[in-house]
This record gives C-alpha cells, structure tokens and sequence, in this order.
C-alpha cells in the first residue's frame, strides 16, 4: 500500500505513514462492524438452541438489534462511584478494548495480507493478550468495591493461568512450522495432513494440542463453561459492576473483538487459516479468495464458542484452576518432548 501512495507522488514517510493508517482503518472499522453482527449471532444460537426466537424486533430478522444496544448505553449517563479512583476508573475499559484490537495487527487475512509481517508475530500475540489483564483487575480495585474486586482478582488468576498453558501449546505449533512468524505458521500446513489437507489439526501430534488451545480459549476470554468472572449467583456482575453507558460497552465490545481473536488463532495456527481445506486439484478450491476461507473457518469456531455457551454447565473454580494447572499443563509439557522428539528424528536426523 505504500508503494501506491509513493507512485501518486507523496513523499515516502508520509505515504507510510497514511497507508499504515489506512492499514489499521481497514481491520478496525470492519471489525467493529463483525463484533456488532456476533452479538447477534450469539443470541440467535442461544436462542435457537433453547427453541426460543432470539432478536426478531429492530431491522430486518432482529440485525440491528446490536445497533439498537449500542445507541441506548451511549446515551446513558457515565456513573462513576464516589470513592472510586476516578483515573484508574475511565482508563481501564480503555486497556481492555485497545488491547483487544492491537493483536490483529499481525493477523494474516491472506498470503501478505497482514498490517505487520513480523518474524515474531506469534510473540507479539502473546505479549498484548497477556496486557488484557491489567484492565481487568484495574476495573475491580478501581471500583472501590469488594465484588468487583474479588472478582478482578479471580479472572486476573484465570486470565494467567491459561495463559501459561496457551504459550506451552503455541510451543508445537512453532517447532513444527520452524518459525514466530504468522504467515509462515499457515503456509507450513499446507499439505500437511497425508499431503492433501492443509491443517496442523489432522497432524495426531498436533490434534491434542489444538483440542486444548479451543478449551484454554475458552478460559482465556472468559466464555462459558469458564465465565467465573462475570457468575451473577456469586459477584453480581464481575468486575465491571460499578460500570455503565459507554465505559460498560468498552469491555463487552473487548470481550467479543477477544472472542474473535481466539477463532481466529484456532484457525490460523492448527487449520490452514487462509488455505482450502483441501490441498488437491480436482476441485477448484484456491480459486476461493483466502479471505473467504479464513472467515468461514472463524465461523465455524464462533459457532463453537456459542454452542458450548448454551449447553454445558459452569465449572467451579477449583475445577477451572485444576483444568489448567494439573491437566493441560503438564499434558502440554510431555508433548513438547514428543513433538521436539519425533522431530530431531524425522526432519534433523
């Protein structure tokens, strides 16, 4: 992109500068847009799965319903608690949501189609999820309120735990793909699978690995059976109970742009991301933009997250901290060896 600005006649730093702008518009506004239509979706698989009608009133088939939502709370009034730390209190939705949308930078939506091409796209994913948490537990010490607070504290705990058992996971997937880099991970599975399915996920080394990413998934963005930061029973709303209007909409506009981001590393690191499922001829599979694979593969994810929303019952909290330390991390460990093992005996013998 920058070479076209260049080729109209501007000046080089500023034509970077202009198409890094236009670059960052460009996945900002249609993800905006993809969050508010996921909203919807949401509910209408809630809905659909408790033989319920979900959004039908605002728009056609209830789509601007999400729309509807977003114009009441922005016109609510912001009410900040007295006691709370009135800086802290405004700045850490703001944390929650811009961090939400920084680790796209380096998401590939097709070969090169990506805001930064960096070697070590993988660790940058790493490093800005791992900020997410610092809005969450400013949110409840903030508040000046003891729910909110337990409750910071609690999804501060989840948020790490997992966090640890993720970056284990990720270890395989970059010993296989010999490289951090995000559009060398998809293009190292193509032809992967017995040389016709483009995935790391038909790979049996590989398959566990991606099992326990969607589940830690699950736990890292707080999504049911996991959502202990948000058990109405027990802290009344979570961590964001003193919020409301537009501060409010900050974190579930974050919480949603996470979800996405999370189907969208399930597809990117373990099943082909931009790739066809399909490595083979016979059907013109790569006459598909990569675009429209990579976007019906987070889908098919969302789809998941949603289902297991509406059908399987909250854990406990001891049982989401066992999950994580005592089962996915140690299974996370052994498989390093496995993997590192079978290759110095296949691909470096």
């Amino acid at each position: 992109m920058t070479e076209t600005f260049i080729s109209w006649g501007m000046d080089p730093t500023w034509a970077w500068g202009v198409a890094t702008i236009a670059g960052i518009l460009l996945i900002a506004l249609p993800l905006m847009l993809a969050v508010a239509m996921i909203i919807y979706a949401d509910r209408k698989i809630w809905a659909a799965i408790a033989l319920r009608r979900g959004p039908n009133v605002v728009g056609p088939f209830g789509l601007l319903q999400s729309f509807a939502d977003g114009l009441k709370v922005f016109l609510q009034e912001t009410i900040i608690p007295t006691s709370a730390n009135r800086g802290l209190f405004l700045i850490a939705p703001i944390i929650t949501f811009s961090v939400a949308l920084m680790a796209w930078a380096v998401i590939p939506f097709n070969s090169g189609a990506v805001l930064a091409d960096i070697n070590v796209g993988l660790l940058y994913i790493l490093a800005i999820s791992s900020l997410g948490v610092y809005g969450v537990i400013l949110s409840g010490w903030a508040s000046n309120s003891k729910y909110p607070f337990f409750s910071a504290l609690r999804a501060s705990a989840q948020m790490i735990s997992y966090e640890v058992s993720i970056g284990f996971i990720l270890i395989g997937v970059v010993l296989y793909a010999d490289s951090f880099n995000m559009n060398a991970i998809v293009k190292a599975q193509e032809g992967h699978g017995f040389g016709i399915v483009n995935a790391f996920g038909f790979n049996l080394l590989l398959f566990p690995l991606a099992v326990m990413f969607l589940i830690s998934a699950l736990a890292e963005t707080a999504r049911a059976p996991f959502d202990l930061t948000e058990a109405e029973s027990e802290l009344v709303a979570g961590y964001q109970t003193e919020y409301s209007s537009m501060s409010f909409a900050l974190f579930w506009l974050g919480e949603y742009a996470n979800v996405l981001l999370m189907c969208t590393l399930n597809a990117v690191l373990f099943w082909g991301g931009w790739l066809p499922p399909l490595n083979i001829d016979l059907i013109p599979w790569f006459d598909i933009p990569g675009v429209i694979w990579l976007f019906a593969k987070i889908l098919f994810f969302f789809f998941v997250f949603s289902w297991v929303k509406a059908t399987v019952p909250r854990y406990r909290y001891d049982q989401l901290m066992r999950l994580g330390w005592k089962v996915f991390l140690p299974i996370s460990l052994i498989w390093i060896f496995l993997i590192s093992g079978y290759l110095m005996l296949t691909r470096y013998s």
